[in-house]
């Protein structure tokens, strides 16, 4: 779909690179380069040069020439070659040259100096990396990473109408594999269920998403811990199935835990849906302007720890979602400062785990408006049977 331009996000960011004295951004990772362009690379070999006066200036794989035209925001498309019979070089090298030739001309230069994650290209299976020549070809940059993080925390209409589709996504890929889940099947047949309809049915999604990407962890009764991989365990009948889930739409993301189960739960899953449900409404009703998001994780893991669950869980409770499925702000209680703001889209997911394998995590993501938390997914919490 052709997004008009964002004139509210891209003002918010020359705001900010007036604030800290910056002529111009140069940024390389594929969410950034969406965020700046509305241009999602195939490969992350692109870059945008995005001055605080005139018009950015995208670095583009020749062979993505098409994609540029119809959606980039900027005419200054400046295209690459990916292979060159007179240049061994890898292409990362040509697009560097192009990035310093479109940004010569400024003085005050940031860079994303101190970015630690970033989101994938359209490809999605191998990402590309920064190279050192890329950080020391501007030397004296200033790091760009905390003002991109500041811009891209408050949400602009149109970014919310990406991020509700994605919502949406989701929730009918839920509610397809809730059709269809059965006691013994793998896990990794439950996930492909769930993967396979956010590809099918999400691409072209209400005529408005050009490619839509799911990625998922499922987990089963026992299986359910933190940070292990799907695998060929059976779907419990009478505990839950953790479905770990994300969707991509045209590089918008929502981040969700939803849980199911085919049959009646055991009493020690109803005694523990209660508790963490409890905690989790607890930590909505916290999430208004103003807030702290320091305190909301002590809120969390302090109502965990009462129900019988201290020092849980071992992950972060509470992040913002946009153009990564993960970025700034996160609730940390040993946060010096931090205030939850209206705009934000935070996912909220506490979670407690068992020895030896079992437990519960439920997540959706939130928009914080004046008047409280408004939840984006319409599919439940909980467990759903």
């Amino acid at each position: 779909m052709m997004w008009p331009r964002d004139d509210a996000k891209l003002n918010r960011v020359r705001a900010l690179m007036a604030e800290d004295d910056l002529d111009a951004l140069v940024v390389r990772a594929p969410d950034n380069v969406l965020y700046l362009s509305n241009f999602w690379g195939m490969k992350g070999y692109d870059a945008v040069v995005f001055p605080r006066g005139g018009d950015p200036t995208l670095i583009c794989l020749e062979a993505s020439a098409d994609d540029a035209a119809r959606t980039a925001w900027t005419e200054d498309v400046r295209l690459f070659r990916g292979y060159d019979e007179g240049d061994p070089r890898p292409p990362q090298a040509r697009a560097l040259e192009a990035a310093l030739a479109a940004s010569k001309t400024h003085e005050r230069i940031g860079l994303e100096l101190s970015l630690g994650t970033q989101a994938a290209d359209r490809m999605v299976g191998e990402p590309t990396t920064y190279t050192k020549a890329w950080f020391d070809a501007w030397p004296g940059a200033a790091d760009a990473a905390p003002l991109l993080a500041r811009a891209r925390a408050i949400k602009t209409p149109q970014e919310l109408e990406r991020m509700r589709l994605a919502n949406e996504i989701a929730a009918a890929a839920m509610e397809h594999v809730r059709a269809e889940l059965r006691p013994g099947m793998k896990e990794s047949e439950a996930g492909a269920l769930w993967n396979g309809f956010v590809h099918g049915q999400g691409t072209g999604w209400k005529g408005k998403v050009d490619l839509a990407h799911g990625f998922s962890l499922v987990w089963s009764g026992p299986g359910i811990r933190t940070f292990t991989a799907t695998g060929v365990r059976p779907v419990q009948e009478h505990e839950p199935t953790l479905f770990e889930i994300w969707v991509c739409a045209d590089g918008y993301w929502c981040d969700h835990t939803k849980n199911l189960c085919p049959g009646a739960l055991t009493p020690e899953y109803e005694r523990l849906r209660d508790s963490l449900m409890g905690v989790y409404e607890r930590a909505i009703d916290h999430c208004r302007p103003g807030a702290s998001l320091a305190e909301l994780d002590r809120l969390i893991r302090e109502g965990l720890a009462q129900g019988g669950y201290p020092g849980q869980p071992s992950h972060p409770v509470a992040h913002g979602v946009g153009a990564r499925a993960h970025e700034p702000p996160y609730a940390h209680q040993a946060a010096a400062a931090g205030t939850i703001e209206e705009g934000m889209v935070l996912a909220i997911e506490p979670g407690a785990y068992w020895d030896g394998g079992g437990g519960l995590r439920v997540e959706d993501n939130f928009l914080i408006t004046a008047g409280g938390a408004e939840k984006l997914s319409p599919f439940p919490d909980g467990i759903v049977q």
